[in-house]
């Protein structure tokens, strides 16, 4: 009697330890999510798009060679070939925009994957651990452990009840294989996209470099050109005209805008509703960056038609891209583009006070809409009539340029 008591606690006891290592399995880490295909499929779907980024980035580089060809049929016409030059950068500086918004989010997906990675090999590791756990009891248990499970029950019944958990047990141990399995081919898979995703970063960092290459090229063109221009025309007094007739035609277009301004303003004053009045504060640097100024305003010798010129604004030396900003709080009354001025914003600051910044590569605000002193409205550029990254730096007050050193800190 007391023999069969004992071998009852030990077949209860074997299958208590066989249980306790089942759940051991069952859950090796609840702050894991186990593998499923879908997973798997979603994470090969995501390296095969990665991999065809890598391969249409390279594609997409811009073809310079090509560009300068576009540009000779236009030569004739500087305007033309200036406005048509433009655009290219533009195209340009749009893909330099793209690919570094690439290069912000690529950052982001890489950390996402090496939290995947890190989290599949712990899932691996606690698969791994567990299901030594179980080879190592079955086999110090060996063939034993199924037989006296079996047929240590006193009935039919007994013995078919515990045959049904055996096959539980062996089901549950494949199963803890496949996904043991699954979750291997999901840490190559990890590592795989790591190294992809690595790649196209390394692809974006070089397409802007590349790109940024290509648009001082195009300036570099443009500039020649510019200057091949000027020496063509046939005498000094011709090329003098040509000069004055693009700034009749800027300040043409400048009044233009000052006068709708005016005209609303009056629209306004009779609805008895508040115009916009400038307080008297200072400005802030529009080149926060770079204070060299290459050009001052005033008198000058022209640099390229060797005669004294007035120059009606400041030309602040700066690198393609870097920010420009709003000099003082006030109204967009236009961002757009002519061929002198090229991408160009003009702020009204109230009491007939306005500020214009010129030669832009890119425009961050639009027509109508309110800034703030410091806020970032453009890129600075070489559009238009520019022969270098610059901006030029306006200020008008009742209808004519003003120094901006007066307004300026």
């Amino acid at each position: 009697m007391k023999t069969d008591i004992l071998k009852k606690g030990k077949r209860i006891a074997y299958l208590l330890l066989s249980l306790a290592l089942v759940l051991s399995c069952a859950a090796p880490g609840s702050s894991v999510q186990a593998v499923t295909s879908d997973s798997i499929r979603e994470k090969e779907r995501e390296i095969e798009k990665a991999k065809k980024e890598v391969s249409g980035l390279k594609s997409n580089l811009t073809d310079v060679e090509k560009l300068k060809k576009e540009l000779e049929q236009s030569k004739n016409d500087l305007t033309a070939y200036v406005r048509q030059l433009d655009g290219q950068l533009a195209d340009i500086q749009e893909k330099i925009s793209q690919y570094n918004t690439m290069i912000t989010e690529k950052e982001k997906e890489i950390e996402e994957t090496a939290r995947d990675l890190d989290e599949a090999q712990q899932r691996q590791e606690q698969q791994y651990a567990a299901m030594k756990k179980r080879i190592q009891f079955m086999y110090e248990r060996s063939d034993s452990f199924y037989l006296e499970t079996l047929f240590g029950s006193d009935s039919i019944s007994g013995i078919v009840n515990r045959a049904d958990y055996i096959e539980a047990l062996s089901r549950y141990d494949r199963e803890k294989l496949d996904e043991y399995v699954e979750t291997r081919k999901y840490v190559e898979l990890c590592k795989e996209e790591l190294e992809v995703e690595k790649q196209l970063l390394d692809e974006a960092r070089e397409a802007v470099e590349q790109e940024e290459a290509n648009v001082s090229t195009m300036i570099g063109e443009k500039e020649a050109q510019i200057l091949s221009v000027s020496s063509d025309i046939s005498n000094k007094e011709a090329a003098i005209k040509e000069y004055e007739e693009m700034i009749a035609q800027e300040n043409a277009e400048i009044a233009a805008l000052e006068k709708a301004v005016a005209e609303e303003k009056a629209r306004l004053e009779a609805e008895n509703a508040q115009a916009r009045i400038y307080n008297g504060g200072m400005f802030a640097w529009p080149c926060p960056s770079y204070k060299r100024i290459s050009d001052e305003y005033g008198n000058r010798m022209h640099p390229t038609l060797g005669v004294e010129k007035f120059h009606n604004g400041l030309d602040m030396a700066a690198p393609s891209g870097s920010s420009i900003l709003a000099a003082y709080d006030g109204d967009v009354v236009a961002a757009d583009y002519s061929p002198s001025m090229g991408n160009y914003i003009m702020i009204d600051h109230g009491s007939g006070l306005y500020t214009i910044y010129m030669h832009c590569s890119a425009l961050y605000v639009s027509k109508g809409q309110s800034v703030s002193k410091g806020q970032t409205i453009a890129a600075v550029g070489s559009t238009g009539r520019s022969t270098g990254p610059h901006l030029h730096f306006g200020v008008r007050l009742n209808g004519s340029y003003v120094s901006p050193w007066n307004y300026l800190k």
